[in-house]
């Protein structure tokens, strides 16, 4: 019986041994397994963080102001809390669109159309200080943003204001359009047949900005030729349609508020901003 002692207590250390063994095993599989993932989600980090696509840098209106009347008060701050919306929905656009589109893409979707958004409503903030008081001009200026590079790196100059339109120009009908058959064209409602009696001190400004409506049409058919195939499924409703929108938003205003100096001011014309793509 004694001899049988030292036997089963060898098997004993045997087996205890083995699964001491493969407890080890497991702890270094686990531990290798952790090492792989942990320098797996460093390298997706890093990979993120060098993709950071930098944000939007606009200039500030508030400060260009004047004394804000107390009538307008509620309406400024609604529309300058909305300027920084516009802001912080362009800073996630950068983020979501990451990779998309061409070298152009940027500048094309999203800082032309945030451009458009803060000219409409700048010129809504003029218009509420102006109903009761002198109405600013100039403020047009701050509506370009420009692209901070990701890191703080110095931003992009913003693109030039485009040349007004003369005042000659043709301005009783929708611009024709100037697209090709594979981009299409656009199609935007009739603005002048709309308007009730001009009166004659807001008739050159009303032909002015009738005759820029024209010319935003034919610049927004250009970019149709122009851009075939580029961006995705909706670049040409964020790239070139939305911002069409928001600039007919802002002349179509200017003829309204031009016509209600001296006349009633023609309600509803908002409605006719909205242009379509013909295929």
């Amino acid at each position: 019986m004694s001899r049988a002692l030292p036997k089963y207590n060898k098997r004993r250390v045997v087996v205890i041994g083995g699964a001491s063994a493969m407890v080890l095993s497991a702890a270094v599989i686990a531990g290798s397994a952790l090492a792989g993932e942990t320098s797996k989600s460093s390298g997706q980090n890093a990979t993120t963080k060098a993709a950071s696509p930098g944000t939007a840098n606009c200039p500030a209106v508030a400060p260009s102001l004047p004394a804000i009347p107390a009538s307008a008060k509620a309406e400024v701050d609604r529309n300058l809390a909305l300027l920084n919306t516009q802001i912080a929905e362009a800073n996630k656009r950068l983020v979501d669109t990451v990779g998309q589109g061409g070298a152009n893409f940027v500048q094309n979707a999203i800082l032309g159309p945030l451009k458009d958004k803060r000219v409409a409503t700048i010129n809504r903030i003029a218009t509420a200080i102006g109903r009761t008081a002198a109405k600013p001009v100039g403020l047009d200026s701050l509506a370009p943003c420009a692209l901070n590079a990701a890191g703080g790196g110095a931003a992009a100059t913003p693109s030039a204001p485009q040349a007004s339109t003369p005042a000659s120009a043709p301005a009783n009908t929708a611009a024709p359009a100037a697209g090709s058959g594979a981009a299409g064209t656009i199609s935007c409602p009739d603005v002048a047949s709309r308007l009730p009696a001009i009166p004659a001190s807001a008739k050159a400004e009303v032909d002015r900005n009738l005759a820029l409506l024209n010319t935003q049409i034919n610049e927004a058919n250009t970019r149709l030729v122009n851009t075939v195939g580029q961006g995705g499924p909706n670049f040409v409703q964020n790239a070139i349609l939305g911002p069409l929108a928001d600039k007919r938003v802002a002349t179509i205003d200017r003829i309204a508020i031009s016509i209600g100096r001296t006349a009633a001011k023609p309600q509803g014309l908002g409605t006719l901003a909205t242009c379509t793509l013909n295929k």
